[in-house]
């Protein structure tokens, strides 16, 4: 029997790998910002780099390559400068935006939901039908996920320009109303924001949970293991 491979950039060993790197950058992000050492905020700011090509870098692009090794070079300049820590105040603003404005455009006239769109194919996998309710229930919960993601980017900026010494309004001169140490910055954009997150998906599922007893998962668990199950080829073009 003939089993299919998973295409490049998309097996265990690469999803081993996409959440080390997920994670290892709050973790070097925070010490970079403790220690206020560059080179530790260029090593976070690699790994999203890498996080960021791993795709193309598994098909062996040559694009992606010669792309890694000029970031490396880049940002091994910048590691020795005060601008690699401050190129770390953008991640925690950026990535947050880009991920709301996904939630968003999905809600547009004419698109479906994005979080819709995910019960669907979860729904028609189990052979389980999708209901009028559960489906406004998925359409809210993605203007939802839009807005919490949008704040925690605008909590972000709002801290970025208030840090100190190297925050965006001291990097003009200018003193912030509410000045925050490195220190401060990174306890808000590195850890706090992942446990915003983690706690909107917790109270989410448990409200899901009672007013959707039916459904084709477990447990929380079980709910990820199912996501991961649909595919590369339904995540990319979900994204698009």
């Amino acid at each position: 029997m003939n089993v299919a491979r998973p295409e490049p950039g998309h097996g265990p060993a690469a999803l081993a790998l996409r959440v080390i790197l997920l994670l290892a950058y709050p973790v070097l992000s925070h010490v970079a910002s403790l220690r206020n050492e560059g080179l530790w905020a260029a090593a976070a700011l690699f790994g999203l780099v890498a996080l960021c090509l791993l795709e193309p870098l598994a098909r062996r692009q040559w694009g992606a390559w010669l792309g890694l090794l000029g970031s490396l070079l880049l940002l091994l300049w910048l590691g020795r400068s005060p601008w690699a820590w401050m190129l770390l105040l953008a991640p925690p603003v950026v990535f947050p935006l880009l991920v709301a404005w996904g939630f968003a455009r999905s809600l547009l006239h004419g698109r479906i939901p994005l979080i819709t769109r995910i019960v669907q194919a979860l729904y028609a996998r189990a052979g389980m039908p999708v209901t009028a309710v559960l489906e406004r229930y998925t359409r809210r919960l993605t203007a939802a996920w839009a807005w919490v993601l949008a704040l925690l980017a605008a909590i972000n900026l709002g801290l970025a320009m208030s840090a100190v010494p190297d925050g965006l309004l001291a990097a003009f001169g200018i003193q912030p109303w509410w000045p925050v140490t490195h220190e401060q910055w990174s306890w808000c954009a590195n850890i706090a924001d992942w446990g915003l997150i983690g706690g909107f998906f917790a109270l989410e599922y448990a409200v899901r949970s009672r007013l959707f007893p039916q459904r084709p998962y477990r447990n929380a668990l079980d709910f990820m293991r199912q996501m991961g199950g649909l595919g590369p080829a339904f995540w990319r073009d979900l994204l698009r």
